[in-house]
């Protein structure tokens, strides 16, 4: 990340540091009220515009399912999400499934690019509220 437009800039770098010191797959607000405890300028359209910065870089993940919000993960390794059908809390996999391959997969009007494996549960959390 050497031109201007592409480097690392102390904002991303905060908002990345912040990202991998926790493993809750925070929102972009989430990770905006951690990032302003060290940085409480930053405003919330500069925390979502560096987080789709990270994304196309590939140093986060943007976790996008279904009927859910976005959240980030600072792990890039590859590995599958469990998602709580209450709460939309995520969590790792552990220890990592194999992704599903790609390769030979086809189906007619799309050209296949990736296959992502996601989890659905409930959460302790949710599951002690219920009982």
């Amino acid at each position: 990340m050497s031109q201007p437009q592409t480097r690392m800039t102390r904002q991303r770098m905060v908002i990345l540091e912040e990202l991998r010191k926790v493993k809750t797959h925070p929102t972009a607000d989430e990770l905006y009220a951690m990032v302003r405890t060290r940085m409480p300028r930053i405003s919330l359209g500069t925390v979502y515009r560096n987080l789709d910065f990270l994304t196309e870089s590939k140093e986060i993940l943007k976790l996008e399912s279904a009927g859910s919000i976005r959240r980030f993960d600072g792990d890039t390794r590859p590995h599958q999400h469990v998602r709580c059908r209450v709460c939309g809390k995520i969590g790792d996999v552990i220890p990592p499934v194999p992704t599903p391959s790609v390769e030979g997969v086809s189906v007619e009007g799309f050209t296949i690019t990736e296959a992502r494996v996601e989890y659905e549960g409930i959460c302790e959390e949710c599951a002690r509220k219920a009982s």
